[in-house]
């Protein structure tokens, strides 16, 4: 019989947000066999369309049901507003969910109390709960320097524990992720890995000469970090071994916003060869991981299993050499050592870093096969296989 889901999650499409466009594949993955109900917010992540003020909102598309609660949209870049978004969707949202008869009730972490209020909502209908983690928190807070220990981070991780206690299945992204999860008492058998793979049909055929020439620029060899600057990188080690790297015409291109990249520009506003772009469209992410020899995926020290990039797939999938400047415990170094798709360095050793990347001036042989390894492993992590076993596992769920 098909169930009714509900999803809640703050952000949604047209909102650009990781977060987003996930929610978006698991909801429409489910409404081929099930009837699911998103709740979300007005957009506000950076989206491709805005709305105008409204109460609520509501969209139907065969068994998906898309309401949007009438949320504030201030910039992400602001953290009032950020937290002003965060609230007012809760507030918003609550009564809502509290009102309908789901079967499931299915949370991710945006906001990042969300999964403490689903949990929360699920209880209270007396519904099975499945806890979708993409960002762990408070874990993630508290590494950043947004919240301090004390008082207020220790009742956040105690009702965390309570609904990571309470759902009945856990999903994340990545082994690291899950070795973190069980680290806080849940047993392993209530937590399954599920990754933001990519879709075989979204394999790259092509790339726009015009744009990868924009992006090198002259560059011998290419270092490019396409995505969020957001808290969890080294990027201070990676600016260091840029400047040490400098000389060897080596150029370092940052692609994309955050909130870190203010700071990163100032910690590299006297080297030359570290270049700042916007993003590009998606039409032509081809061109963008064309242009890079090597593709950085960083988390700093201490947030092994608190986040893990989903850009990491993409750039498998397009056949790309990874720069992974991060500890032998997360699953990026682990992925790019076993299969040989990529190189590692800790990330608080800049000369690390520099040593490797002037091995492979000296091994261009070893690019290729690396490049290699990447299509290679990409074809063992495919979107359409991915969605499937979120599907079995709501069903799962409700099945026991």
């Amino acid at each position: 019989m098909p169930l009714h889901v509900l999803l809640l999650n703050e952000y949604f499409p047209p909102d650009t947000a990781a977060t987003a466009n996930n929610a978006a594949l698991v909801a429409r993955a489910l409404a081929e066999r099930h009837y699911v109900t998103v709740l979300s917010a007005r957009p506000s992540y950076d989206p491709v369309e805005r709305h105008r003020p409204y109460v609520s909102k509501r969209e139907q598309n065969g068994n998906l049901t898309i309401e949007r609660v009438g949320s504030t949209a201030f910039s992400r870049f602001q953290m009032k507003g950020r937290l002003a978004n965060y609230l007012s969707y809760l507030a918003l949202a609550t009564p809502r969910a509290l009102a309908m008869n789901p079967d499931i009730v299915l949370a991710m972490t945006d906001p990042p109390i969300g999964g403490i209020v689903g949990a929360s909502i699920a209880q209270f209908l007396g519904r099975p709960f499945v806890y979708n983690i993409r960002d762990l928190y408070p874990d993630m807070a508290l590494a950043a320097g947004i919240l301090h220990r004390g008082f207020w981070s220790d009742l956040w991780e105690d009702s965390h524990r309570r609904a990571l206690r309470q759902a009945a299945r856990i999903v994340v992204l990545g082994e690291d992720m899950r070795e973190r999860i069980i680290g806080k008492g849940v047993e392993p058998a209530r937590v399954s890995v599920i990754r933001d793979a990519v879709a075989f049909t979204e394999f790259p055929t092509g790339a726009n000469e015009a744009i990868v020439r924009e992006i090198r620029r002259g560059f011998r060899f290419v270092i490019v970090h396409a995505g969020n600057l957001g808290f969890y990188g080294a990027w201070h080690t990676l600016i260091c071994s840029a400047q040490m790297l400098e000389s060897h015409g080596v150029g370092l291109v940052f692609i994309g916003e955050g909130a870190m990249k203010k700071e990163i520009q100032a910690a590299a506003q006297n080297c030359r060869s570290i270049r700042f772009m916007p993003f590009f469209p998606v039409s032509q992410i081809p061109a963008v991981m064309a242009a890079g020899d090597l593709h950085v995926v960083t988390i700093k020290r201490g947030l092994e299993g608190v986040v893990v990039p989903s850009k990491l797939y993409n750039i498998l999938a397009h056949g790309r050499p990874i720069l992974a400047i991060a500890t032998q415990k997360t699953e990026v170094t682990c992925l790019a050592q076993r299969h040989e798709c990529g190189i590692a360095a800790d990330p608080d050793d800049p000369t690390q870093v520099t040593k490797a990347v002037l091995g492979l001036l000296e091994a261009p042989e070893y690019l290729e096969h690396m490049s290699r390894q990447s299509r290679e492993l990409a074809k063992t992590y495919d979107r359409l296989s991915e969605l499937r076993k979120f599907v079995a596992v709501i069903e799962d769920v409700t099945q026991r």
